[in-house]
């Protein structure tokens, strides 16, 4: 819900450590791997109830995450390949904290944990899905250009995962409530993904 503003304000810095780093010549796939590895640091963090170095480490990844798509265009070396690597291991990389907190207290976090990871299974399917079918359709992506699937709207997009993970970094001991709240929010995006995406096609389809 918030990308759409969120994502033209971030362009700007983004596209200074991408300079910096294709002066380097560091190719965007490498940047998209050690962001994951960075990313990853935090289940073994959380786990150990070292929240706020967590925290750093689910940060630099999604600065990262954006880097490397900057990188990628300003070189001119944007691809399909590069896209499936990036949403792959980014949806590997939201698991991975939410485990990263099951594990941290099981008794208080794993049903909500579970939870969630069901929620997130219904908003990535709903996601690709729909990008396969628009790709296949040839629909474009008007409000998200600079993303290498169709990006289907949702009440939680990257932003609001990503403040979601702050809060539950900040407030460990919340994260049940914060984690069963957000697991709501990713239930209705899924919902209206899915009724969306069906009456888009389905539109598209009756006009053959």
């Amino acid at each position: 819900m918030l990308d759409r503003w969120t994502m033209p304000l971030v362009q700007a810095p983004l596209q200074v450590v991408a300079g910096w780093l294709q002066r380097c010549n560091v190719r965007p796939d490498r940047v998209t791997l050690v962001s994951f590895g960075i990313g990853m640091l935090s289940l073994p963090l959380l786990a150990l109830e070292f929240y706020l170095v967590a925290l750093a480490a689910i940060l630099l990844n999604r600065v990262g995450d954006g880097v490397d798509g900057a990188l990628a265009r300003l070189t001119g070396k944007a691809s399909d390949a590069g896209g499936f690597l990036d949403i792959g291991l980014d949806f590997v990389f939201y698991a991975a904290v939410v485990l990263g907190f099951a594990l941290a207290d099981p008794a208080a976090n794993a049903l909500a944990a579970a939870f969630l990871l069901f929620a997130f299974i219904g908003t990535g399917t709903s996601f690709l899905a729909f990008a396969i079918m628009a790709t296949r359709h040839g629909l474009e992506r008007p409000r998200f250009q600079r993303k290498a699937f169709y990006y289907l709207h949702g009440l939680t997009e990257g932003t609001e995962t990503i403040l979601a993970f702050v809060l539950f970094c900040l407030w460990p001991n919340h994260f049940a409530l914060l984690a069963t709240l957000f697991a709501v929010a990713c239930l209705i995006t899924t919902a209206t993904r899915l009724w969306g995406g069906y009456r888009t096609l389905r539109r598209l389809e009756e006009t053959l």
